[in-house]
């Protein structure tokens, strides 16, 4: 309704509380004067990890506060108030970093505020994270005795977009003490009441059903929802039918719809108590991960402590992956043991690593360790792809969030972060032991091994620790550090790392040839997490560049790896400007090189040279 007065969908309307009261209440006294019972306070996104997003975090409190109040003055003494308490709009541990214990905090607070403000119960609502549903249900515990209600939002297949059946969350709802169980928003009355009917199954528990007034409908730039209120108040006399004693609507739903339903409940008049039809269904169990060493070549070599060394290759421009292809191949000839397919958010159109990744490995026999990107995938898609990838021969991930796009060349380029690193990883140890990340069976497992990234030069190390944590704990197998150039303070960080309450993994050490005093400038000054001492500064400023620099930057590299030898678990050494050559050189400071192997250029004759950027 607010939306519809003209108000755009980018601003907070839960500050509206404060800014513009009249036009809350103006929006209270139409569905008043339909004939509401209970009135929703305007404070659906009013906890404060939503309101941060426009600086309000710190009026969480007061805009709960004044949402209460605003909605209590228009119901009087006759009328019912719902505190309207909606997702955090963030991911919960294990899917992000956002603790149980931050989420039921949050919660807390806005309940506490909705509380004092005089609602007469809480309405959980439009909850897809069965686990953020329990966090808001025991704040409502801790902040007093008010009732609560717990509605979930499903999809068109009836399952919530976590992929929990309505069957499933209903008993966990009745387990954990939820007051009513509902449904509400999802994508109309039709889906929510095949929901309805499947929980009335196996729930004594009161229900409620709030549908939208159908999918939204773009037209002439604006979302609008055409269902007709004749429309639902016939599915709400289907509701109560079903055992719902609540009964409303969520988006798109008018006071003219509002009317129609109340209509429509005079019309049943007393109804007698559903029919309960309570079914067993047993609950699968998840397979048992397959052993770490029998995933692929890579994760036997780290088993075994072999200490394997892997080398970039960068996805080409266009559709001719030939160069990459003969690159793999001249990498294998020298004894690298995998390749890294990196997934960029360039501002060119590159091959997907997914892609290259599958075809080195089809025509060159070499393993991939596919960086998979959460950008611009949904948790379906991450999925979808997923157990593609694996179907296609790929079994080692690097799960990584991936940066936003950053283009010159297609400015209008958005991302989607469904989730990010942290819930990737969770994902991925969902697949490997045969299940969707709602914790249904799939009936066949994956078997990857499961790499994240480590940072000892983030800009707050306690959080890349704290993440690092929640990644091992998730089901990672090993992490790659970013390039090292400081083995002092690599060392004393893999301390640090080595007192979190987590299993210890194998780790691989990031080793970056330098080619120039510039590309050694730039990386210490432009590309984040990387850090070059002054010493290794000084040493390529006196060779600037050209081929004694490339020496300089090879010797300097060599000496690095060397060093970290005994600290980590095996490296990742990144091949500047595709010059293979640079990082076999590397590697043969650890004798990698097969015997009898010809020392030649190879792939790097072949690169364009560039300048030293």
């Amino acid at each position: 309704m607010l939306y519809a007065k003209g108000l755009s969908l980018t601003r907070s309307f839960d500050e509206l509380n404060l800014i513009s009261p009249q036009l809350v209440k103006d929006v209270h006294v139409g569905y008043v004067k339909a004939g509401a019972e209970l009135l929703e306070t305007n404070t659906f996104g009013a906890n404060r990890l939503r309101l941060a997003k426009f600086d309000l975090a710190a009026k969480a409190r007061e805009i709960n506060l004044a949402g209460a109040r605003l909605a209590r003055e228009c119901a009087g003494e006759d009328l019912y108030v719902a505190g309207s308490v909606g997702p955090l709009g963030v991911r919960l541990e294990p899917l992000g970093a956002t603790s149980r214990d931050e989420a039921r905090a949050a919660f807390r607070e806005q309940i506490e505020a909705l509380a004092e403000g005089g609602v007469d119960l809480i309405m959980i609502e439009t909850m897809m994270d069965f686990e953020e549903a329990h966090q808001a249900l025991l704040a409502v515990r801790e902040a007093g005795s008010l009732p609560a209600i717990v509605q979930m939002t499903v999809q068109e297949d009836g399952n919530t977009p976590y992929g929990i059946s309505p069957e499933d969350l209903a008993r966990q709802l009745d387990a954990w003490g939820a007051d009513v169980i509902g449904v509400n928003c999802s994508v109309g009355p039709a889906t929510v009441l095949e929901a309805l009917e499947k929980i009335a199954a196996v729930t004594s528990k009161k229900l409620s059903a709030q549908p939208n007034a159908g999918m939204p409908q773009s037209i002439g730039g604006r979302s609008l929802y055409l269902c007709s209120p004749e429309y639902m108040a016939d599915y709400a006399r289907r509701f109560i039918q079903t055992g719902a004693r609540i009964v409303g609507g969520c988006c798109g739903t008018t006071p003219q719809h509002i009317k129609a339903i109340k209509e429509a409940v005079k019309s049943l008049g007393p109804q007698a108590a559903r029919v309960m039809l309570e079914t067993a269904v047993p609950l699968s169990e998840p397979l048992k991960p397959i052993p770490i060493e029998q995933r692929s070549r890579l994760a036997g070599k780290l088993a075994r402590g072999e200490f394997p060394v892997v080398v970039e290759i960068v996805p080409p421009k266009g559709c001719d992956p030939t160069r990459e292809v003969e690159g793999a191949q001249y990498l294998k000839s020298h004894g690298i043991d995998a390749v890294n397919i990196p997934d960029g958010s360039g501002s060119t159109a590159r091959m997907s690593a997914q892609t290259l990744a599958v075809i080195i490995q089809q025509q060159t026999g070499l393993e991939s360790l596919l960086h998979f990107s959460c950008r611009g995938r949904n948790v379906l898609s991450i999925q979808s792809d997923l157990l593609g990838a694996y179907a296609l021969g790929l079994r080692n991930i690097w799960a990584v969030t991936g940066d936003p796009p950053q283009s010159v060349n297609f400015p209008s380029a958005t991302a989607v972060f469904d989730v990010d690193a942290i819930g990737l990883v969770n994902v991925l140890s969902n697949l490997n032991r045969g299940l969707d990340m709602g914790g249904n069976p799939l009936g066949a497992q994956t078997g990857f091994l499961v790499g994240v990234g480590l940072n000892p030069n983030a800009l707050n190390p306690d959080e890349e620790l704290r993440r690092f944590e929640y990644k091992v704990k998730g089901g990672a197998s090993f992490g790659v550090i970013r390039p090292v150039f400081d083995v002092a303070h690599l060392e004393a960080f893999l301390q640090r790392v080595a007192k979190l309450d987590a299993p210890q993994i194998p780790l691989l050490a990031g080793i970056y040839p330098l080619t120039s005093y510039r590309s050694a400038e730039f990386l210490n000054n432009e590309v984040p997490g990387i850090s070059v001492p002054a010493e290794i500064l000084m040493r390529m400023r006196q060779v600037d560049s050209g081929d004694r620099a490339r020496a300089e930057g090879l010797k300097i590299a060599q000496e690095i790896l060397l060093q970290v030898r005994g600290l980590v678990q095996g490296a990742q050494i990144v091949a500047p400007f595709s010059r293979y050559a640079m990082a076999v050189e590397v590697a043969e400071a650890l004798g990698k090189r097969p015997q009898g192997a010809e020392k030649t250029n190879g792939q790097a004759s072949s690169v364009q040279k560039g300048n030293s950027g």
